[in-house]
């Protein structure tokens, strides 16, 4: 179980997250929908332990994120936005790396990167300089380095992005089959990826929860049936918020 609870960040006079509270059970897929500036990122990146908040806690699989960071990052993977990985290693050399600092050995070392190369059509830029990759290869090696130990909590922001349109029903695809027994957040503007994978949406803007449901219930809401209708609405303060 991933609990947040009360969850603040402030730089200065500005505060980006503001007393969020949620939780996420195993087998879950949460969507984290917001416009630009809502505080998705920087809420994913305190879950992650990437970013320490101002007040409030983070608790994944029943470790502080804080007070025991290892422990909780052990059972977690994390793709940050944009992918950032180290440019001048190979997809290769950079996935090992990652297999060393997860201490990931033996049998189940190469049966792990074996799994990750294959599921992420990785195979024909192994030996590439990550520099020379296109974005959606980029996104890929970003998403191998996230699941590659297998974690229990996948944080994703914006997976999906810079993939063509049959890469992103691939990453989708894996996102549902490894939706099972993992606890997955997803950050995205695409709301056709939260009909696609996500079991749960919450909607958030001004660092604000405004809404906190299934998108079937979500889209219920407006006469269109659409997602997008709901989303605008309720980011516009036209809407009853949840």
């Amino acid at each position: 179980m991933i609990e947040v609870n009360q969850l603040t960040k402030r730089y200065g006079p500005l505060t980006a997250v503001d007393g969020i509270s949620f939780r996420v059970e195993a087998g879950e897929v949460l969507g984290f929908l917001g416009p630009n500036g809502a505080g998705k990122s920087t809420t994913m990146k305190m879950i992650a332990g990437f970013l320490a908040p101002t007040s409030g806690s983070v608790s994944v699989c029943g470790h502080d994120v804080v007070g025991e960071p290892i422990a909780a990052k052990s059972v977690m993977g994390y793709l940050p936005e944009g992918a950032p990985s180290y440019a001048e290693m190979t997809v290769a050399g950079f996935l090992e790396f990652i297999a060393n600092v997860r201490g990931l050995t033996g049998a189940n070392r190469r049966g792990r990167f074996d799994d990750v190369v294959a599921r992420l059509a990785l195979g024909k830029v192994l030996n590439q300089p990550i520099e020379t990759l296109s974005k959606g290869y980029k996104r890929r090696v970003g998403l191998a380095q996230a699941i590659l130990h297998d974690p229990k909590v996948l944080v994703l922001d914006e997976p999906t992005d810079g993939l063509d349109p049959n890469q992103k029903h691939e990453v989708r695809t894996l996102i549902d089959a490894m939706a099972k027994d993992k606890i997955i957040i997803i950050s995205t503007h695409i709301l056709e990826e939260v009909d696609a994978v996500c079991t749960r949406a919450i909607i958030i803007a001004n660092g604000r929860i405004l809404a906190d449901d299934t998108p079937g219930n979500l889209e219920s809401r407006a006469p269109s049936g659409r997602l997008e209708d709901v989303f605008r609405s309720i980011t516009l303060g036209t809407a009853t918020h949840a």
